[in-house]
């Protein structure tokens, strides 16, 4: 059996309110008030695409074995380089070594569905694992239709045959050159098309295309499908393509778009982990992903799927939120307005790449060293023992502490030192088992950061080399309490 065998989600914490974003936009298009339902995902400022990725894959590798992953792909259209591999760097955050395949896959909103397809049809080999996530984080122009219908996440599936949750029936792919909205090389936002157009013209034709040729070669009917995955921000077309499919209208999977919004190239992944929540041995799962054409998966729920569910999943990410009123943050977090940063924030924050691959270890996969002579846990790992009564000389094996828990020691909140959502917070933070570090805190509300709080560490962004184009990312320490 051959399949999906592990899956994992991200959203972020914050929460934009809609109700925000027409507040200060109806002045000038009254028609934004009639979507001002609910809220939609946004990104904290040092959250983009590949830090995204790698909480989504962590989640999957609660369950998935990651010493079976042999490959990393990472599908997104917005990705933080165009000429630097991102997959590669979330391959090393999450520890998965050098010996395996990494690929970006872009430029679709169907990239993530193909990249699935490419890996089912693949088929596995030994007791391998193929590793997809899917992540996007999209900008918008200020008071568009985009702007309120759209939101950022991430997630992941693991492919294989051992644990298979859900089994792959087959697939099929319509490709259609239909430029329903497009991005050019130079530009920052969509050019999007009339929306009556793009369903009468794209999904109503493109998805029956690709899904009843799916049907017929895997002998399956509409009526037979207990779950259709179809995202679209408009609202009514996913129910109208299934009735044109003969799917029940109870099987139209929500695309969530007034508690999340609709994250792009990942969302069909997305709500892939939402149908696989819920779901049951035996039900069928119809995954379509739109964009220049359709991709069209059928995948079959096994027993497995009870004993195989991740720490979060869809329902966990979604409910772990903060309700986020500020519109004027959101603008700054996605570089929507030129905020003067003073004096402290004009510094030249130049990447010294040499140096930066000779701490990779610590900087992108947080290793620090165990010592083999007293079992002396320290970070960063250096050439001696930390622990004064050993001191030993090259003693130590690389000891990840991403995932151990640790608690605040000492903290401080600071509104001098620049941080582009003061005050910044960093602190002490001794990891359990042993190791401190000084490190930067993130996802913090004010007044609820006390010694002795645990925190998990986060990758995210830690300074952006906007002269150059450069991001550079580290770990930073998020309470747990919150």
């Amino acid at each position: 059996m051959f399949g999906i065998t592990a899956y994992g989600a991200y959203v972020p914490r914050s929460r934009l309110q809609k109700s925000a974003i027409a507040d200060a936009n109806d002045w000038f298009d009254a028609s934004l008030r009639g979507l001002a339902k609910g809220e939609r995902s946004m990104c904290n400022w040092d959250e983009d695409v590949i830090t995204m990725a790698v909480e989504a894959a962590q989640d999957c590798l609660t369950v998935l074995d990651r010493e079976t992953v042999k490959s990393l792909s990472l599908a997104s259209t917005t990705v933080p380089f165009l000429d630097r591999q991102n997959s590669v760097v979330v391959s090393e955050a999450l520890n998965l070594g050098n010996r395996l395949r990494t690929m970006d896959v872009t430029a679709s909103q169907r990239a993530a569905t193909s990249a699935l397809i490419s890996l089912l049809e693949a088929g596995g080999k030994d007791n391998s694992s193929a590793l997809l996530v899917a992540s996007e984080h999209r900008r918008t122009k200020c008071g568009s239709r985009q702007e309120m219908l759209w939101g950022d996440g991430a997630a992941a599936l693991g492919v294989g045959t051992e644990g298979v949750i859900a089994e792959y029936l087959g697939s099929a792919s319509f490709a259609d050159d239909f430029v329903d909205h497009y991005r050019g090389e130079d530009a920052t936002f969509n050019y999007d098309w009339e929306e009556r157009w793009i369903r009468d013209e794209g999904y109503l034709n493109s998805v029956p295309a690709a899904v009843n040729e799916l049907f017929e070669s895997t002998n399956t009917k509409g009526v037979d499908v207990a779950h259709f995955v179809l995202p679209s921000d408009q609202a009514r077309t996913p129910a109208a393509v299934a009735k044109a499919l003969g799917i029940a209208a109870e099987a139209v999977m929500d695309s969530h778009i007034n508690n999340l919004g609709v994250a792009g190239a990942a969302h069909p992944i997305l709500l892939l982990t939402a149908v696989l929540d819920k779901a049951k041995a035996g039900d069928l799962v119809l995954l379509a992903g739109f964009g220049q054409g359709t991709d069209a998966v059928l995948f079959r729920v096994t027993d497995a799927i009870a004993s195989r569910r991740p720490k979060a999943g869809f329902n966990g990410a979604l409910e772990k939120r903060r309700p986020e009123t500020n519109y004027n943050r959101f603008l700054s977090f996605n570089n929507l307005v030129e905020r003067d940063i003073g004096k402290r924030g004009e510094l030249d924050k130049q990447s010294y790449l040499a140096a930066m691959h000779r701490k990779k270890g610590l900087l992108n996969g947080f290793i620090g060293g165990k010592c083999r002579e007293c079992n002396t846990i320290q970070i960063p790992k250096e050439n001696y023992c930390v622990n004064t009564a050993c001191g030993a000389l090259h003693s130590q094996d690389d000891y990840a502490l991403s995932q151990v828990p640790g608690r605040i020691k000492t903290w401080t909140a600071d509104r001098l030192t620049f941080d582009w959502n003061p005050p910044a917070y960093f602190g002490l933070v001794e990891f359990e088992g042993g190791g401190r570090l000084m490190m930067d805190f993130t996802e913090v509300e004010e007044g609820t950061v006390e010694s002795g709080v645990t925190v998990t560490s986060h990758f995210r962004i830690k300074q952006f080399d906007n002269q150059r184009g450069f991001r550079k990312y580290f770990w930073k320490a998020i309470p747990s309490q919150q």
